[in-house]
């Protein structure tokens, strides 16, 4: 049995389209492959309205990547209270956070040395 090794540039792709797919907001993509001791290469970083669309959204990469790249979350945390789900994709890191919430803990700031890319989804 082979296994298939996602490629990083297709994961971003399909992950950014899930997130558009149910209209994640504020898009973000931190390049942390120049930062020592990094636990991910990139984090992918998004707003939602509410925690109904938080869940909407984990779901929708979920599915999307699933369907597309055959490959799978390692690790899902937040889906409780769904202000702030993570999900480890090993190489990429997926947050996804209620407006507040992201404000409050402000991660772009706490990356500060990463190179940051605002997505604009067609």
């Amino acid at each position: 049995m082979t296994i298939k090794q996602t490629n990083t540039d297709d994961l971003l792709a399909v992950i950014i389209k899930g997130i558009d797919d149910v209209k994640g907001e504020d898009i973000q993509l931190l390049d942390l492959r120049e930062i020592e001791n990094t636990v991910c290469d990139y984090f992918v970083v998004c707003s939602a309205n509410s925690n109904t669309q938080v869940n909407a959204i984990s779901g929708s990469v979920q599915k999307v990547v699933s369907k597309e790249l055959k490959d799978k979350p390692w690790h899902v945390e937040g889906l409780g209270n769904a202000e702030w789900v993570l999900m480890d994709y090993v190489n990429v890191v997926v947050h996804i956070f209620q407006k507040q919430v992201r404000e409050f803990y402000d991660i772009e700031s706490l990356w500060g040395d990463a190179k940051i890319t605002e997505i604009n989804p067609a």
